[in-house]
């Protein structure tokens, strides 16, 4: 596995080294004692995965409250996705700054994710899947999040689709103001 510091401090895009033979492939996707040399989370309390039907489907700007924010770790099973994250650590270095990667089923790469971001993505095909392990149960009384489109943060979504699928909850999420509070890191 190789760790690629990413430009958001403590976040990582992590390549999976993969070994193929007459059979087919072997890939080692998580290692607890890599992870623990780079003192990441090792500790992942839910797994999920999310169907995407139709090229264009956006989820997300989320993120959880304390105390019950997540460690993410998320890579794309099928199909392939646009993959973001938002810094929203108080005092962090790189608060309001984003990043995104495509994230396929093919590459196989995936993103670490640290507490005090918020995450979405965008499916750029038809049929994707996402797996992401978090941290910490989902608690929905905890659950906060900010528009794809918010002119704060500026996040520039591949155009593959003339207009975005959106649940209402994300639809209807505010826009981060310089009144809302950062998260803790």
């Amino acid at each position: 596995m190789r760790f690629h510091d990413l430009p958001l401090s403590g976040a990582f895009l992590i390549e999976p080294e993969s070994f193929h033979d007459h059979r087919g492939s072997f890939t080692r996707i998580w290692c607890r004692s890599e992870a623990v040399s780079r003192q990441l989370n090792t500790d992942w309390v839910q797994v999920n995965v999310s169907q995407n039907h139709r090229r264009g489907t956006l989820r997300g700007l989320h993120f959880q409250y304390p105390p019950h924010q997540e460690v993410k770790l998320v890579q794309c099973i099928a199909g392939a996705i646009f993959d973001v994250m938002v810094d929203l650590r108080q005092g962090s270095p790189t608060f309001g700054r984003w990043f995104g990667a495509e994230l396929t089923a093919d590459n196989q790469k995936l993103l670490y994710i640290p507490k005090g971001f918020a995450h979405g993505y965008l499916t750029l095909v038809d049929d994707s899947k996402v797996l992401y392990q978090a941290s910490h149960a989902y608690q929905p009384d905890h659950q906060g999040g900010y528009r794809y489109d918010d002119p704060t943060f500026s996040i520039k979504w591949p155009r593959v689709a003339d207009e975005f699928i959106l649940s209402d909850r994300d639809r209807g999420l505010p826009h981060w103001t310089s009144t809302d509070r950062p998260l803790p890191g």
